[in-house]
């Protein structure tokens, strides 16, 4: 393990000491994001050209349901241990319901489900019940922590149902994290550099596949391969998305606190704000 965080981080020193900020896109960015009525956070890289483009990407936000990426590392680090098996078979119990309208939820005691659809639950749909039993099954928050810092991770954590991490709960919610993290979390799944080559293929295939796809989603074409994960709570919208195809390749994150507009319709500020910085970045990148 030691072994791994030493190549990580000398990866992300490579990276890093390479990087050039693209000026007018932070220019343009900044200009967007004026007067928004709240707190936010945005990192873009450009990875055919190496550039990035930051604000506050080192802030600290809710992860909201994009907690359950850090989740889906912890399983798939089980079941490359062999301690879990992606095709067995799991049963459903009634202590495992989140009250909410996720499908899970809908289970009858003692019922029949496959690992894998419950991974696919929690991420495609982002069911909260399907999460919380992964996030167990994972070997509880702190353990998903500890592998996120062994990966060079300081600020991605879970914090609920983890011991200790009360306090961060209060603040955060779930999770946390920050921009420049959950979007280098998604730039080295794709780049085969988490866990392992296998485990990195089958987690960008399982985040190319998500229901919720009207906000950064939405400025993307059809036909253009994008993993990503979203997450909302009342003061809190935030997306990270991964774009390869059609002449472009990058990632960014948005993620947004302390929101004013907490309503949950198409207009939300949060959310029309995501949808024109992914517009923005399709139609400089394509």
């Amino acid at each position: 393990m030691q072994r791994i965080l030493i190549i990580c981080l000398l990866i992300c020193c490579a990276q890093l000491n390479a990087q050039k900020t693209d000026k007018k896109l932070q220019q343009k960015i900044s200009r967007l994001i004026q007067g928004f009525n709240g707190d936010i956070g945005v990192y873009v890289h450009d990875l055919k050209k190496n550039k990035i483009a930051v604000i506050n990407a080192d802030s600290i936000f809710p992860t909201a349901s994009m907690v359950k990426v850090p989740i889906l590392v912890g399983i798939m680090d089980k079941i490359g241990k062999k301690e879990l098996d992606y095709h067995q078979t799991l049963t459903y119990k009634d202590s495992l319901l989140y009250e909410g309208v996720d499908i899970l939820g809908s289970f009858k005691n003692n019922e029949k489900i496959e690992l894998s659809k419950v991974i696919m639950l929690m991420l495609n749909t982002s069911d909260n019940t399907a999460s919380l039993w992964l996030q167990s099954l994972a070997g509880t928050g702190t353990r998903i922590n500890q592998i996120m810092d062994s990966l060079g991770f300081k600020d991605t954590r879970v914090n609920s149902r983890t011991p200790g991490r009360e306090a961060n709960r209060t603040q955060y919610g779930w999770g946390q994290t920050t921009p420049r993290e959950m979007a280098a979390l998604f730039e080295r799944i794709a780049g085969k550099q988490l866990l392992n080559d296998s485990a990195s293929e089958k987690m960008l295939k399982l985040l190319g596949r998500n229901y919720w796809d009207e906000e950064g989603l939405s400025a993307i074409p059809a036909g253009i391969f994008v993993a990503s994960k979203n997450g909302a709570v009342n003061a809190s919208r935030s997306e990270v998305i991964y774009v390869n195809g059609g002449g472009a390749r990058y990632v960014f994150c948005i993620c947004t606190k302390n929101n004013k507009d907490q309503s949950w319709g198409v207009t939300n500020e949060a959310w029309v704000l995501t949808r024109k910085l992914s517009g923005l970045l399709w139609d400089r990148y394509k």
